[in-house]
C-alpha cells in the first residue's frame, strides 16, 4: 500500500523533531513537507542532522497553502498558532495538534488559564485514559473515540505523566478528590527549544534543579482536573470536583519526567489491603501495551524510558500517613507528546497501534 503523506509544522522544534524522528522510521508513513517560521528555507541536515533520511527537505513557511495536500498534518507549534491556522487546512487532513489549542472542553478552564481565543474541543490524543466503564464493569477508554477521527489534540506531557499514575485510583474512588498532590521532576527539553530565560542556560541548569510555574498557575493544571472527571466515568465539567497541587522542577536531564502523585486514601482504599490495591493498576493497565506496571517494590525511572513510547508506573501504600502514591515515568517529547500523537494517528487511520514506535527505551 503507499505511504500516507505527511507534513510537519514546527519542524525544528523539539516536539516537531521528535515527531521526525519517529515517522522517519514508521512503514507507513512518508514526511513529505517541513515547515516552520524563522528557520523558512533552510536545509533539515542543519537542524536534525540525527534524521539522515530527512536531510534534503527544505524547510517553508507555515501556511495553509504549504501544509494542504497532504494525508496527515502535525502541528507543533504555540498555543495559539495552530488554532488560527487549524480552520483553513483540508477538512479531509487528519490533523493532530500537539499544542493546547484543542485539547480542553471547557472555555472557563481555557480563559482561566491561557486566555485569548478559544478554540473547539478535538478528540483526545490518550488512549488509555479511562473514560468510565461498561455494565458488566470493564473500562470504556478513549482510544474507542479516535477511530476515523479527522482531527486529533495530542495531550500535554505533564498532564499524561500524572494522569496515568494516578487514573486508577480515580476510576475506582480510592482517593480524596479534594488532596491530589503531584511533583514532577522535568527534563529540560519540556520548556521548549528557545531560550526564554537565563535559567535555560547550561551555566544555570546543569547541577541544579528548579521549580516552575508554582502555585496552581501551570497551564497543565485543567487538562489534568478534565482527565480525572473523565477517569471518573463524568463528563468534563465534573473537572470542579477534584482538586490539584502541582509543582513541576526542572531537572539537569535533557528529556524524561518523574510523577510522583499523591492522594488521601478513601475509606474504600483503607479497607483493602496493599495486595488489592496493585491489583487495580494491574487491572487498569491489562492490555495495555505501552503501560508498564513495574515488578513490586521497584520504582519507575527516567533513564528506562527514553525514546520510547512506554510508561513505567508503580503505586505504593503509605498506611501512617493514609496516602496513596503513584509514580510514572515518560520520555515528555515520546510518550509524552510525538509518540502518543502517532500512536493516536494509527489508530485513527485503522493502523496497528504500535506501528513505528517502541515500549524499549535507551538505557543508559
Amino acid at each position: 500500500m503507499p505511504k500516507y503523506s505527511v507534513a510537519v509544522a514546527g519542524a525544528t522544534g523539539y516536539a516537531g523533531g521528535e515527531a521526525l524522528r519517529i515517522l522517519a522510521a514508521h512503514p507507513d508513513f512518508e514526511v513529505t513537507c517541513v515547515a516552520g517560521h524563522s528557520s523558512v528555507g533552510d536545509s533539515m541536515a542543519k537542524h536534525m542532522p540525527h534524521i539522515p533520511q530527512l536531510a534534503d527537505l527544505t524547510v517553508e513557511d507555515t501556511t495553509p497553502e504549504v501544509l494542504n495536500g497532504h494525508d496527515v498534518i502535525i502541528l507543533a507549534l504555540p498555543h495559539g498558532a495552530s488554532g488560527k491556522l487549524a480552520a483553513q487546512l483540508d477538512p479531509d487532513a487528519v490533523v493532530v495538534d500537539l499544542g493546547a489549542d484543542h485539547r480542553l472542553e471547557e472555555r472557563s478552564a481555557w480563559d482561566e488559564f491561557y486566555g485569548g481565543d478559544f478554540y473547539e474541543h478535538w478528540t483526545y490524543g490518550m488512549p488509555e485514559l479511562i473514560t468510565g466503564k461498561n455494565p458488566d464493569g470493564a473500562y470504556t477508554r478513549q482510544r474507542e473515540a479516535l477511530p476515523g477521527v479527522k482531527r486529533i489534540a495530542g495531550p500535554g506531557c505533564n498532564v499524561t505523566a500524572t494522569t496515568l499514575a494516578l487514573q486508577p485510583a480515580i476510576a475506582e474512588g480510592l482517593v480524596d478528590s479534594k488532596d491530589i498532590v503531584a511533583d514532577l521532576v522535568v527534563g529540560y527539553s519540556g520548556a521548549g527549544k528557545n531560550l526564554k530565560r537565563t535559567n535555560l542556560l547550561a551555566s544555570e541548569a546543569l547541577q541544579s534543579a528548579l521549580p516552575y510555574a508554582v502555585g496552581g498557575t501551570h497551564r497543565h493544571i485543567p487538562e489534568i482536573l478534565q482527565n480525572f472527571a473523565h477517569a471518573s466515568g463524568a463528563s468534563a465539567a465534573a473537572a470542579s470536583e477534584f482538586t490539584l497541587g502541582f509543582t513541576p522542577i526542572l531537572a539537569p536531564m535533557s528529556r524524561g519526567i518523574l510523577a510522583t502523585v499523591s492522594a488521601r486514601m478513601s475509606s474504600k482504599a483503607l479497607a483493602m489491603s496493599d495486595a488489592d490495591i496493585r491489583a487495580v493498576w494491574s487491572k487498569a493497565y491489562e492490555g495495555q501495551d505501552f503501560m508498564v506496571l513495574l515488578p513490586e517494590g521497584m520504582l519507575p525511572a527516567t533513564g528506562n524510558i527514553i525514546g520510547s513510547n512506554a510508561a513505567h508506573l508503580q503505586v505504593v501504600v503509605d498506611r501512617r500517613s493514609q496516602r496513596l502514591y503513584a509514580f510514572a515515568a515518560i520520555d515528555n517529547l515520546n510518550r509524552g507528546t510525538a509518540g502518543q500523537a502517532v500512536q493516536s494517528l494509527n489508530i485513527a487511520l485503522g493502523l496497528p497501534e504500535d506501528a513505528g514506535l517502541t515500549k524499549i527505551g535507551v538505557a543508559p
